[in-house]
């Protein structure tokens, strides 16, 4: 007899991770859903998170905490910088969170080893992206490195697995693959700056990737906004 092989699932609450989850399950993976709050000014995220979790069917669903915003230096997690609105920015833009990706697959890392899970599923995409470096595969690639040298699972021979399925997937592509899925993104958040209720503000740079998204899909955004202009 053979077990299900479990597998973490960082979940932002968001689009491209809620789809990450379900191709997780499509896989045949028994799923750990672990968010992460790390001082993030559009915690409705978290919210969505949980929805999510239920919906796709996660057999436990944790809440890391780490404190990234008492640092400052990102507009997702100092109200002191605007979120830039409507505008496609030139290199890496305020919104990327200094070693957010670096700390969360940490935690998933630690989660696996106790779990003795040997995979590790993260919604990270180099296509329709920000710009961010922890988005790259070479990033994944290193991460994936590290974490064999660096666990007691990894040196006895158990290593672990960083699995990013959306790595080279258009927004349109993952909108059509988690649909067919059968990913409900109403449940979704993926606003830089929702409100507390969930509704996105339809300008940041999150919004406007969504929303092309599904244009390009040809799939109704399912999307509440705070304007009806957005």
């Amino acid at each position: 007899m053979t077990s299900t092989p479990r597998a973490i699932v960082l979940l932002s609450g968001g689009l491209d991770s809620a789809t990450c989850l379900a191709i997780a399950r499509e896989q045949g993976f028994e799923t750990y859903a672990l968010s992460v709050a790390y001082g993030q000014r559009h915690v409705a995220e978290l919210t969505a998170s949980k929805r999510v979790a239920e919906a796709l069917g996660a057999s436990e669903h944790r809440l890391a905490r780490v404190e990234l915003g008492q640092f400052g230096g990102s507009a997702l997690t100092d109200p002191g910088i605007a979120v830039p609105e409507d505008v496609e920015a030139d290199g890496i833009p305020v919104t990327y969170v200094p070693a957010r990706n670096t700390v969360m697959l940490s935690i998933a890392m630690a989660w696996a080893e106790v779990l003795g899970a040997r995979d590790v599923f993260v919604g990270v995409n180099a296509v329709d992206y920000s710009g961010y470096p922890d988005c790259r595969p070479a990033f994944i690639e290193a991460f994936q490195t590290m974490a064999n040298l660096a666990t007691k699972a990894g040196i006895e021979g158990h290593g672990l697995r960083i699995h990013a399925p959306l790595m080279t997937l258009s927004k349109a592509d993952i909108v059509r693959r988690g649909t067919a899925l059968g990913v409900d993104y109403g449940l979704t958040v993926s606003c830089y700056q929702a409100a507390d209720d969930g509704r996105a503000c339809g300008r940041c740079d999150a919004c406007r990737l969504r929303r092309a998204g599904f244009e390009a899909a040809g799939i109704p955004d399912p999307t509440p906004y705070q304007h009806r202009s957005a």
